[in-house]
């Protein structure tokens, strides 16, 4: 009878001890797909990013008394390079603010049909709604992922393993104003 006793206790304490390595690799699996959901976030920003400077030399060639737009576009593409090592709660807001920038000057490129029409600044157009289409996907996909991980470090029983091991809930990439989400209008 005792002997039943103590087999009866080494079953359920391995059957714990299986049920906690397999809540911790869980864990370590989702806590690794949004460090690389945030990674491809970060590859599309500076894609973006790199798009800029030629943007801008290519609307400065047309837009001669557009001058604010343009350096409001230069000074947002700062403090988004400012911000490259900032986690996706403080990056969010500061690249919503590029994206504002950019709708901005692609608002006003309708008034110059000659620049709608020139090679350069149709490829960069096609490249920048390329890159902002990439943002989104990878945006979902990121987010996605904070989900998971964020349920598993709150739901029981993994709760009780994320934080015996330290887990913490990670910050979706969310922006201030939901219309700094949409890709910049570039159909001309």
């Amino acid at each position: 009878m005792q002997g039943l006793g103590l087999g009866l206790a080494l079953v359920l304490a391995a059957l714990v001890l299986l049920a906690v390595i397999y809540c911790y690799n869980r864990l370590v699996f989702n806590r690794a797909r949004v460090a690389e959901a945030w990674s491809g976030i970060e590859v599309q920003l500076k894609r973006r990013s790199s798009l800029i400077p030629q943007l801008v030399a290519c609307l400065k060639a047309y837009m001669a008394h557009e001058r604010d737009t343009l350096e409001e576009l230069v000074i947002r593409r700062g403090e988004a390079q400012a911000h490259e090592t900032d986690g996706a709660a403080g990056r969010g807001p500061v690249e919503g603010q590029l994206s504002a920038a950019l709708q901005r000057a692609f608002a006003l490129v309708e008034g110059y049909p000659e620049l709608k029409a020139d090679a350069v600044f149709l490829d960069l157009q096609r490249n920048l709604s390329e890159v902002e289409e990439h943002i989104q996907m990878a945006r979902r996909y990121y987010n996605g992922a904070v989900r998971e991980l964020n349920v598993l470090v709150e739901s029981v029983p993994s709760n009780l393993v994320a934080r015996a091991f330290a887990f913490r809930c990670a910050a979706y990439f969310a922006l201030d104003d939901a219309r700094d989400g949409q890709s910049p209008e570039m159909e001309f």
